[in-house]
């Protein structure tokens, strides 16, 4: 029958290569003009449509009977497999394939469609570490090493359109799919995404950027609620990875979110789908609904009353491809009827058509000319998902070098935890099965073989509060010299739910981000055996644990970090491995310190600065402060590093010029190893306000022990830019300051630039370079004139005294502090200066000028 359906109507598709669409030395525009005054109604339809598999598969065996009765001669523009094996794709994919270019009238090749987050979610593919992970690794080139062989799997299996990379930037915790983002930071995720794109397109693929509109904080952390920011945040935070890849690369795919802003459904925003992404961003190619999203524009957003109003919202709004939802089949009968104009439904095939002849699918349908093939889990694909889990793994905190074990000093070693004998490899994943990779417990027991006695208890489960098994636990302990705890959530494998509860994933959201289940008694009980204890958090997000930074000496967070996981941390755990990963969301204290992103505005992360504790109750919070546990960036290493100098290639900057940093680090360890440095940029004073700071460039770099190498970040000055009410970006001239550092919180030079029209006041001994710990005070005294007593009281914005102030004289050594009632008395030259300070306030430095009675008021700030 095969033979039979797939030969008779060769001549036709003979005759079809004289057409002009059929001719590839014609342009893009001309092939697509001239296939599309060629197509009926329903063929039209049919490129904005899916076919999905549930529609022609039994199991893993295509039914020709229901492709024929589906397809018809008409054909659809998208078609998936999902719960085909990898192995089984390419013969059946080639089959549908055949059947869409030979068996229809115009012969027109559909996309084949599979998800690939973190690997090709079909049974057999590799499994690389959750993007999370890959974020923390702040290598961009192993984001494209990871798109370039996924690409290879891909290019095998018969795939041409890839539903990812998913480029969010998120800012709520509770969500489930926090694992699924780069990080916070939208410069971060902006230069994986173009990496990751980069990585697929340049071997065959089509990527699809998604989820588009701002989708990484739902409201409450609930999956699909709408995000509620301010036009500024649109566009600097939540749409910046996607106008920065559709700036540098030539993407024509990108998938609509299912959740709202601004009270419109972003499926349905002509704001966001139009406005935006063509006219301000200037994409070509075609939108892709989130599965059922259409549908959702009816029964969950409440924006349509029927089918055909949702699919009049959406593709009115630049939407162009349904999938998993029936609106757009309401089209037609309303189109013949004069209800609905067909210029939308033209618009949006011209779209498909125009991606589709781009990216070569009418000259390569079964992409046999794909020059780059890999077989499934080749060993080089492998070892980019092992690698990717090496650089991932953050060192939290490590007390007196606990880290690495020495083996040759164990006897025996207690690996605790619910997560220690099973496999995470986060959503979208096509298993859950420890024979699909490798577990911890597996991992240290092969590296440390005979050597090292492996005493193994799980001690609790990730979502039970049953603390039965933690008795056991603690008697591993007891019999052990150190003990490795492993803990963390788990997420649901790709439309596979499993036996086990998931604590993260999509559609898994949390209310309270502290360890979920009993697993916080278990450390606390392990604690308390007296034990050397390490905590490995095994996650996709990060959780609030402030007991565990507190008492225990050596903590690693793992994110989900593919097959070789247990491999990895193995080799980290006895220092075969030096970690290298960085935190790409900071950590919080407690649900309630909600939001911890580190980017804040100067005036959100409180004013009185006086932290507060039962003991001694404060404010900004009364027994607590908004501090991250643990901030962006952040990551230790077995070895240490000395940013010895940094320097800016000039001082004065104009809009089009790029900002040239040169850093010289060291390694000045005894062990080789690869630190990550940060250049953040603040803008001292603006019309609008602007976070405290922003990561603007960042290097990764490998030293040898005792090593030093000079690196160099560029920065556009367009980074720079700020943006108004409409989203137009546009350069105020000022000064900034360049952070260079290791981590957000830590930094050991600034320097001050100019960017914009040159201002007189502004000298080149302005710009500095100097250890974040020391402030230059640079005043030079001249004749500062006779003694004389000045007085005065020192208040804050509210007028209550400030007891324990500073006062410094800069001229003589003269130094006094203010008392309970804020007052001081010094003894200064009439022309003398002094400096005014308390940790907590901004200093003030004031002219005596003879003044003999001087009141300052100090405004809180860092």
């Amino acid at each position: 029958m095969k033979v039979v359906f797939l030969s008779f109507i060769f001549p036709v598709a003979q005759a079809q290569e004289l057409l002009p669409y059929r001719n590839p030395s014609l342009s893009v525009e001309k092939r697509v003009d001239d296939l599309l005054s060629r197509m009926t109604l329903e063929e039209k339809m049919g490129q904005i449509t899916h076919l999905h598999s549930y529609q022609i598969f039994d199991g893993q065996t295509l039914n020709l009977e229901k492709l024929k009765s589906a397809c018809g001669d008409t054909g659809y523009g998208f078609f998936e497999g999902f719960p085909l094996t990898a192995a089984n794709c390419s013969r059946n994919f080639r089959l549908i394939q055949e059947y869409l270019v030979k068996n229809t009238r115009l012969g027109i090749p559909g996309y084949s469609v599979a998800e690939s987050l973190h690997g090709i979610v079909h049974e057999g593919a590799t499994i690389y570490p959750q993007n999370i992970a890959l974020g923390s690794t702040f290598n961009p080139h192993l984001a494209y090493e990871k798109t370039k062989h996924i690409a290879g799997e891909l290019n095998t299996m018969g795939v041409k359109q890839v539903l990812s990379p998913c480029i969010d930037v998120v800012r709520e915790l509770r969500w489930g799919r926090v694992e699924e983002s780069f990080g916070e930071d939208p410069f971060l995720c902006a230069q994986m995404a173009v990496a990751e794109v980069n990585g697929y397109m340049e071997h065959g693929i089509s990527p699809m950027l998604k989820h588009y509109g701002p989708h990484g904080s739902p409201s409450g952390g609930l999956n699909l609620a709408s995000v509620d920011c301010g036009v500024r945040d649109l566009f600097d935070i939540y749409l910046k990875p996607f106008e920065t890849v559709l700036a540098q690369t030539r993407v024509m795919a990108v998938m609509s979110s299912y959740n709202a802003w601004n009270r419109i459904p972003n499926s349905a925003s002509r704001f966001m789908l139009t406005d935006i992404l063509r006219h301000r961003f200037g994409f070509r190619g075609y939108v892709y609904s989130d599965w059922g999203v259409v549908a959702m524009l009816k029964y969950f957003h409440k924006t349509a009353k029927d089918d055909y109003q949702a699919a009049c919202q959406a593709l009115e709004a630049g939407l162009d491809v349904e999938a998993s939802s029936p609106c757009f089949n309401t089209l037609a009968e309303h189109v013949r009827n004069g209800e609905f104009d067909i210029r939308y439904i033209d618009q949006a095939v011209k779209r498909v058509l125009r991606a589709k002849f781009e990216c070569g699918l009418f000259e390569d349908p079964y992409q046999d000319k794909a020059t780059f093939r890999l077989p499934l889990r080749a060993k080089e694909s492998i070892r980019v998902s092992r690698q990717i889990a090496d650089e991932s793994t953050v060192l939290l905190k490590n007390e007196e070098n606990l880290l690495p074990l020495n083996m040759n000093r164990l006897k025996s070693i207690a690996v605790i935890g619910p997560n220690a004998d099973c496999v995470q490899f986060g959503d979208y994943t096509w298993s859950k099965n420890k024979n699909d990779g490798v577990t911890p417990l597996q991992g240290i027991r092969q590296l440390v073989g005979k050597r090292v006695k492996v005493n193994y208890a799980k001690g609790c489960s990730l979502a039970s509060m049953d603390t039965t098994g933690i008795a056991e636990a603690v008697r591993t302990v007891y019999d052990s010299d150190v003990a490795v705890v492993f803990v963390g959530s788990s997420s649901t494998a790709f439309i596979r739910h499993s036996a086990e509860p998931s604590t993260s994933g999509e559609g898994i959201d949390l209310s309270d981000i502290s360890l979920t289940g009993a697993q916080e008694l278990l450390i606390r009980s392990v604690y308390a055996t007296g034990r050397p204890v390490v905590v490995v958090l095994v996650a996709g997000k990060p959780f609030a644990i402030p007991y565990v930074k507190e008492h225990i000496p050596a903590i690693l967070a793992q994110w989900y970090a593919g097959e070789e996981a247990g491999n990895s941390i193995a080799d980290i755990l006895f220092g075969r491995v030096n970690p290298s990963g960085k935190l790409t969301f900071s950590f919080p204290q407690s649900t309630g310190h909600l939001p911890v992103f580190y980017n804040y505005l100067p005036t959100d992360k409180g004013y009185y600065k006086e932290p507060g504790t039962y003991e001694k109750p404060g404010r900004d919070y009364v027994f607590s402060n908004p501090s991250a546990l643990w901030s962006f960036g952040h990551g230790l290493s077995y070895t240490q590093f000395d940013c010895l100098t940094a320097v800016t290639d000039k001082v004065y900057y104009q809009p089009n010029d790029t900002i040239s940093l040169s850093v010289q680090i060291k390694n000045t360890g005894k062990i080789a190893g690869k630190e990550v440095v940060q250049a953040y940029i603040r803008d001292v004073t603006s019309t609008i306000m602007t976070p405290n700071k922003q990561l603007k460039g960042f290097q990764k770099v490998s030293l040898q022990a005792g090593e030093e190498k000079r690196i160099t970040i560029r920065i556009p000055v367009h980074e720079l830019y700020l943006t108004d009410n409409f989203g137009n970006h546009y350069l105020e001239p000022g000064e900034f300051e360049i952070h260079i550092g290791t981590s957000s919180d830590q930094i050991y030079h600034k320097m001050s630039v100019w960017v914009g029209d040159r201002k007189a006041s502004f000298t080149e001994e302005t710009s500095f370079c100097i250890p974040a710990t020391k402030t230059p005070d640079t005043i030079v005294a001249t004749s500062l004139g006779p003694i004389i007593h000045v007085e005065g009281t020192i208040r804050d914005v509210q007028a209550t005294p400030i007891a324990g102030a500073k006062v410094k004289s800069v001229g003589s050594s003269a130094e006094v502090v203010s008392d309970a009632k804020g007052f001081y008395f010094i003894p200064v030259h009439a022309d003398d200066m002094l400096i005014f300070s308390k940790p907590g306030y901004t200093s003030q430095k004031i002219q005596v000028k003879d003044q003999c009675k001087i009141n300052v008021q100090l405004m809180k700030g860092e």
